[in-house]
């Protein structure tokens, strides 16, 4: 067989299991029987992405097989090859979008002993919630590319070696085939959140990171459904990702890899096949797989050099520490722990001086305990020509994103009600507390070496230290950031920034970052982008002279309007600041919430990306979403960030913050703080939030007005919204 005839027998092997699935499907389910894949807005995202056909029964998934077989030309020419691979991914997902109509969650957990984990999750179908949660990292580059490991590797060390440097590296990593069992084998930490992913044994599971690519496209770039190319393009230029396939292939592997290629992933394999030059690659050599890998993708990773026992990843930032695994915890109720980063003199300064003063986790007081408990005060020193006060605040939260990054470490919080553990594994391979030092150190000189010339880490353990610098030291600078902080507003200063970081996924949207208007990812204020500026001058955050307003009740200036038409290539003519009815700011797709009006309730609801269920308008999180991504302007509806909730300027043209009528209760909780402080200070009313429905109380319109009327809200009374 030549290679055109490997991919059209695969194709044919997976056409004829689909058809055989849907048969059966048809015959014992009925062709009104719903088919969906959880926690989407988009049917089965990839036959929606290539054909603009939304799937939603079994009736339609004989529609969706004729679809596939239309792509069917066989020739030897090279895309009609690449079509036939097209048709397989279709199929493929025909096939595992009828495990989901049998059972609701087909990919079923497995408990596994020494993973540091109670479960290894085989995902199957990767959520809406899941993909845009991958958004911030894959834009920043936290996440660099995206690996698919398929088959066996003939060392199931040398796998480990391979999984362990994607994920050193940040990477994305999905593995299907037997390449799970050497992975449990080696003791990899597996799981969502700590991106090294299993899907599932059979090579149909590899659909699910296709649609992740698609639903990339779909999301975040707004391309429309059924135009394919549009995706192809998208996928190829913006989307980083490749293939490793391990083991002796067969049909079906190489149809797949057509169909990866088709989006612009290379393949890289290990038992030989006829090249298609940078397309198909050849490497037998297992030891050289990443590299081929990265260079096919131009994937280039900047290395940081840190003294530590324990891998220092941004791949590790959602590991969760749980008690069982536990060794030392500093915080979290149970004792003191602050963290502060200040300027000092850099002729004062001795450059990587890290000290720990009071006991480490190792002393010998600890002998004997189930768990080491300290209090911990973490002072990070740095000095700079060009560090300004300003910019501590931003540096400081990076703490808690560069303490995630260590193999083994939980940080949660900030300032001082920090939590941090540290599991037994990290003790084992010899993790002290002065590599938390060593990783702040290598991090702050690496990621802010245009302003940190010098840094110095002390870390306070002995607990009248750790109190007295909380109280002397600590206290009294924080309350002087929140003084200053507190007199930045949208009029107090004469500049507002752009952030262009998701353009690199949707090209036409522009952030506008205000003081009182931080990105709508929820991950960067004022201060981060003037701090950005600084690090890169010619980088995603450039400043507007904001000038006069032209429309200060709906924050509109004819500089904001000038940035963003250039900087949208013409997609966006006009924005507004404080208005989601008139020319609202566009979103990328990776923003923490959005706000739809709720016509009935005259106000709008909010719903968080975690919030999984119906919201009172009857649309999901995602549907919702749907409408108001990549860089599109859909009036009433607007993405944001958690702490627009609290700012006086949130959609003030339309009345504010007395507007909002309905929140997921989780994220009630969490801005209930904030939003009562500012309601008050703006109309008086006290315990705003109370005034707020959930879904623990309604989340039907009718009962949603009822609980309204009885506590008396105030959007009944005010002017129409609409």
């Amino acid at each position: 067989m030549n290679l055109f005839d490997i991919v059209y027998d695969g194709q044919a092997q997976y056409q004829q299991r689909a058809e055989e699935m849907v048969a059966k499907v048809v015959a014992e389910k009925g062709k009104e029987t719903p088919v969906k894949f959880p926690g989407t807005a988009y049917a089965l995202p990839c036959i929606y992405a290539i054909t603009g056909k939304k799937v939603t029964n079994v009736g339609e998934l004989e529609e969706a097989l004729e679809l596939a077989k239309a792509k069917i030309n066989r020739t030897n020419y090279l895309q009609q090859g690449l079509d036939a691979g097209t048709s397989a991914a279709m199929c493929a997902e025909i096939i595992e979008a009828v495990k989901y109509v049998y059972e609701d969650l087909p990919y079923a957990g497995r408990a596994v002993e020494d993973l540091n984990t109670t479960d290894v999750r085989y995902l199957g179908h990767i959520t809406d919630a899941e993909v845009r949660n991958f958004g911030v990292p894959l834009v920043t580059d936290d996440i660099p590319g995206v690996a698919v490991i398929i088959g066996e590797c003939k060392d199931a060390e040398m796998l480990a070696t391979i999984v362990k440097d994607y994920q050193g590296k940040g990477l994305l990593t999905f593995m299907v085939g037997k390449v799970i069992d050497q992975a449990i084998e080696q003791k990899i930490k597996m799981g969502i959140d700590l991106r090294v992913i299993p899907l599932g044994y059979e090579i149909e599971s590899v659909i699910h990171v296709v649609s992740v690519a698609l639903r990339a496209s779909l999301i975040f770039g707004a391309t429309p459904p059924g135009d394919f190319l549009a995706h192809r393009t998208y996928t190829k230029n913006r989307v980083k990702a490749f293939v490793n396939v391990f083991g002796p292939w067969d049909n079906k592997i190489i149809a797949a890899g057509a169909a990866a290629i088709e989006l612009g992933f290379p393949a890289v394999t290990e038992t030989y096949i006829n090249e298609v030059p940078t397309l198909l690659l050849n490497q037998p050599d297992n030891s050289k797989v990443v590299a081929t890998s990265l260079e096919a993708r131009n994937i280039k990773i900047k290395v940081t050099e840190i003294d530590c026992p324990v891998a220092v990843s941004s791949a590790f930032e959602g590991e969760r520490v749980r008690k069982d695994t536990m060794f030392a915890e500093f915080g979290g109720n149970k004792t003191e722990c602050w963290e502060l980063v200040t300027t000092g003199d850099v002729a004062e300064m001795e450059d990587h001086k890290i000290t720990v003063v009071g006991p480490d986790i190792d002393d010998a007081m600890f002998e004997g305990k189930d768990v080491v408990r300290l209090p911990m005060g973490v002072v990070v020193k740095v000095g700079g020509k060009a560090m300004q006060k300003d910019f501590e605040t931003v540096l400081e939260r990076r703490i808690h994103y560069f303490t995630n990054y260590i193999e083994g470490a939980m940080h949660v919080g900030q300032r001082n009600i920090a939590w941090i553990r540290l599991t037994k594994e990290a003790f084992e391979k010899g993790f002290r507390l002065r590599h938390i030092g060593e990783v702040l150190y290598a991090k702050m000189r690496s990621d802010f070496d245009k302003v940190v010339d010098k840094c110095e880490v002390t870390i306070y353990t002995n607990a009248e230290d750790v109190k007295r610098l909380g109280e002397e030291l600590v206290k009294p600078i924080y309350a002087e950031r929140d003084e200053r902080m507190g007199a930045l507003t949208d009029e107090s200063v004469d500049e507002f920034y752009t952030c262009l970081l998701c353009q690199s996924f949707a090209p036409s949207h522009v952030c506008v970052v205000t003081p009182e208007r931080l990105g709508l990812c929820g991950a960067v204020s004022w201060l981060d982008a003037k701090a950005t500026k600084e690090l890169d001058p010619t980088g995603p955050n450039q400043p507007i002279v904001k000038g006069e307003a032209t429309d200060e009740r709906l924050g509109r200036w004819d500089s904001v309007n000038e940035v963003v038409a250039r900087d949208s290539q013409g997609a966006v003519e006009a924005v507004t600041l404080y208005s989601i009815l008139e020319d609202p700011m566009t979103s990328c797709g990776c923003f923490e919430c959005i706000c739809g009006i709720m016509p009935e309730a005259n106000g709008v609801i909010i719903v968080n990306r975690e919030f999984g269920d119906t919201s009172p308008v009857g649309m999901t999180f995602g549907e919702l979403a749907s409408m108001t991504g990549g860089g599109v302007q859909t009036p009433g509806f607007m993405g944001h960030g958690r702490f627009l909730i609290g700012s006086k300027k949130f959609m003030s043209a339309e009345g504010g913050l007395q507007r909002i009528v309905w929140m997921p209760k989780e994220l009630k909780d969490d801005v209930a703080e904030r939003l009562n402080k500012a309601v008050k200070e703006m109309t008086g009313i006290e315990n705003f939030a109370d005034m707020v429905c959930d879904e623990t109380i309604a989340s039907d319109s009718e009962a949603v007005l009822e609980f309204l009327e009885s506590k008396g809200h105030p959007a009944l009374a005010m002017d129409p919204i609409m």
